[in-house]
């Protein structure tokens, strides 16, 4: 059996109502604070992957040298990229591209970016590695879309019935997965 904790990066430097996918943006002033909170909820680990994304990097970096763990990168839990979208307000996104979006939210690729479908792929293929390594306790540094994409593989339910959740800034949902389980087909 492994435990996986799902962990979204902390408040990221940018204004809110912005489009940001995968720009390398920073972190907000509350990144300590923020990261001691993680900290406080997790158990021993073994292992850390995460998105190259400074802002998950660099919360990766900090629960490594905390944890005394192995930390490895790995760009399969980057965010959703929106391509020509990202660094726009959303506001700013013209409305029949929005619209085009929700007609077809796992297939529509913004232009430069990729689909939902496109992410929920790069995800299985993490979550295949992830399955056959001998860690036990793993920590997922990651996005809030890459979160709900892990969690739609993991309980077996489409990405779209989970888009409303939830998933905040430093949110630590910890998963265990039992050997012969089968949560890596895409829907």
């Amino acid at each position: 059996m492994q435990t996986l904790y799902l962990i979204r990066h902390t408040t990221p430097h940018i204004a809110p109502g912005i489009c940001y996918g995968q720009l390398d943006i920073g972190v907000a002033d509350s990144f300590a604070e923020e990261a001691n909170n993680i900290l406080r909820w997790l158990p021993p680990l073994e292992l850390i992957l995460t998105s190259p994304l400074q802002r998950a990097s660099r919360l990766a970096e900090r629960l490594s040298r905390e944890k005394h763990c192995e930390l490895r990168s790995d760009a399969r839990l980057m965010e959703k990229h929106f391509g020509a979208w990202e660094g726009k307000a959303w506001d700013d996104i013209a409305r029949n591209e929005i619209d085009a979006w929700a007609d077809d939210i796992m297939g529509y690729i913004p232009e430069g970016g990729e689909s939902a479908q496109q992410l929920m792929w790069r995800v299985q293929t993490l979550l295949r590695d992830v399955a056959q390594l001998p860690q036990q306790n793993i920590a997922l540094v990651a996005h809030g879309g890459s979160v709900r994409a892990m969690l739609a593989l993991i309980g077996d339910v489409p990405l779209t019935d989970i888009l409303s959740w939830e998933v905040g800034y430093g949110a630590v949902i910890s998963v265990r997965i039992f050997q012969g389980c089968s949560i890596l087909k895409v829907k």
